[in-house]
């Protein structure tokens, strides 16, 4: 256990030692890349103004939305309605689909708890 510890803070000053090192030339590539994405002047200003277009854009989009999400659930209820024609192969990727969601389910719930696990400790 220990040599493993001993590895674990190996890699890690590695990383350290990494990212220190290359960090600012990733940071001012980044920003060089997206120039375009940058507002000049940075104010305060700006930035609310920025922020009320995104809250109001994502708001006019809900309607679009909300049609999307019927015209999924109208879907879902035609192929329940010929569920008979439905191939073995479709309702085994429909149940791999189901599981994948509860286990991402599972392991939000224990990021949100901060990795924890609850129940009975001795």
């Amino acid at each position: 256990m220990a040599s493993k510890l001993h590895q674990l803070q190996s890699k890690a000053s590695q990383a350290s030692q990494f990212v220190a090192k290359h960090g600012s030339a990733y940071y001012k590539q980044l920003l060089e890349n997206n120039k375009q994405h940058i507002v000049e002047p940075a104010t305060v200003e700006k930035c609310q103004e920025l922020s009320k277009q995104l809250f109001y854009t994502r708001l006019a989009s809900i309607p679009g939305r909300y049609e999307a999400f019927w015209k999924e659930l109208d879907g879902v209820k035609q192929i329940w309605k010929n569920r008979k024609e439905l191939k073995v192969e479709d309702a085994g990727l429909a149940a791999l689909f189901g599981i994948e969601l509860y286990a991402w389910f599972c392991v939000g719930e224990i990021a949100g708890r901060g990795f924890t696990f609850t129940g009975y400790y001795p």
